[in-house]
């Protein structure tokens, strides 16, 4: 029996994981999967969790829920060490162990790329987690509510001025659903208005798309008051003054970081073969360049497309990792039974992407469409590819309620930091009289 140790729990991992449970039979090979946080989040939908049209527990997928058949360990790994076969695992508390194996399948996906800006670290929030999501629907709504209370005309427009930077599928997705959630909130306050900036270091935004879609969606979010900046970057963000290569600055209460993603730094704690960009070398087959027992797919790793010329690899989205774990989980079940491998091709089928107040972009099998029938297109492609017929239902229950009620204006930030009121209330307990009980 073989035992299959799979690191990373989001697209490839949760998929392969869940390809092997049909494909692989009892006693060929059990599969142990180590995610640092224990869920699959759709990516997708990320977006939609932070306007607030969908719960954000209903894009999480618990792993040991849904692969009952793996073993399924919560915590870090820190370090792999293929030659002998095992990494070391950091669980959330005690001490780190090493976990064994016999084939390895890395699919740890990608992070935020930071860039080296005065300011960043401190002002801005990236928009590649589940945290980050609901931190920023808080944050938004909270922002809001500020200038909704004060006098300052100073305090309120820099409170209700939003900044991404990123026009990729992440940060246009996220501009586009933080302001319909931002219009619903100010709809009592007609005072207040929001200014929304998106930036971007191209001549253009959803590049995976065709260019007059790319155009279209910058004429919408022109059209509801976005400021779109192309053929620009961010030079710095010290003190909350966003200041851009084209000269302009501005006092931003939120900045959000959507300007790509890189491979996960773990792969740079291994003895796997890695690329000029620190993604792991794979094959065709999915195989780990060079390197028996280990496969790898997704993000962080370098594919070779076939569809196109000899040098040029899969793009990192969520079309590839969830077609590439089908095809990994079939190539795993092969490798097992000492089997042919069979290479990965897959043609591009499209994108879709929700713009928010009922918009969005499509262009899946050469068909174009924006607007409603984009929004339609987008919805409907990714609930289709939403893990489990429960998280299915409950989204489509999301939906549902939204287009009967407006969404809740309610930030929640104490719950990032829940411990701070009952912190202060002991800080400011009197000491009870000495003898007398409290």
């Amino acid at each position: 029996m073989k035992n299959i140790l799979i690191v990373g729990g989001g697209y490839v991992g949760m998929y392969t994981a869940l390809g092997l449970r049909r494909l692989v039979r009892r006693g060929e090979a059990t599969v142990t999967v180590i995610d640092p946080r224990g869920y699959m989040t759709y990516q997708p939908f990320l977006a939609e969790a932070a306007g607030g049209a969908i719960e954000p527990r209903h894009v999480a997928a618990p792993l040991e829920r849904v692969l009952k058949h793996a073993r399924v360990l919560t915590g870090r790994v820190t370090r792999v060490d293929h030659f002998t076969r095992s990494v070391e695992f950091q669980p959330a508390q005690g001490p780190a162990r090493v976990v064994g194996y016999d084939i390895l399948v890395m699919a740890a996906g990608s992070v935020s790329r930071p860039m080296p800006i005065p300011g960043l670290a401190e002002h801005a929030v990236a928009f590649k987690t589940l945290g980050e999501a609901v931190h920023l629907r808080n944050h938004v709504l909270e922002q809001i509510a500020l200038a909704a209370s004060t006098d300052d005309p100073a305090v309120r427009e820099e409170a209700l001025t939003f900044v991404v930077v990123g026009g990729g599928f992440a940060g246009v997705e996220a501009l586009a659903e933080l302001q319909a959630m931002a219009d619903d909130a100010v709809r009592r306050h007609p005072e207040l208005k929001p200014r929304w900036l998106l930036v971007e270091a191209t001549g253009r935004i959803l590049p995976e798309l065709d260019g007059t879609l790319g155009e279209w969606t910058v004429e919408a979010l022109t059209r509801r008051g976005v400021d779109v900046h192309l053929n620009t970057t961010l030079t710095s963000a010290q003190d909350g003054l966003v200041a851009l290569a084209d000269g302009t600055r501005l006092q931003a209460g939120t900045l959000v970081w959507a300007a790509g993603v890189k491979p996960n730094p773990l792969a740079q704690a291994s003895d796997l073969p890695l690329d000029h960009a620190g993604r792991i070398k794979a094959t065709e087959y999915l195989t780990v360049e060079g390197v028996p027992d280990a496969f790898t797919a997704g993000d962080g790793a370098a594919v070779p497309d076939l569809t196109k010329e000899p040098g040029q690899f899969t793009a990192p989205n969520a079309q590839h990792a969830v077609r590439q774990a089908k095809h990994l989980a079939k190539n795993l079940a092969a490798y097992v039974r000492g089997r042919g491998l069979k290479p990965y091709r897959h043609a591009y089928l499209g994108s879709v992407a929700g713009l928010g107040h009922h918009q969005g972009v499509a262009q899946v099998y050469g068909i174009k469409l924006t607007g409603f029938l984009g929004w339609l297109a987008h919805r409907a492609y990714h609930l289709g590819w939403v893990p489990t017929f429960s998280h299915k239902a409950k989204v489509l229950g999301n939906w549902t309620l939204a287009m009967l009620f407006r969404r809740e204006a309610v930030h929640l930030t104490g719950i990032e930091h829940a411990g701070d009121d009952f912190r202060a209330a002991l800080e400011t307990a009197a000491p009870a009289p000495a003898g007398r009980p409290r």
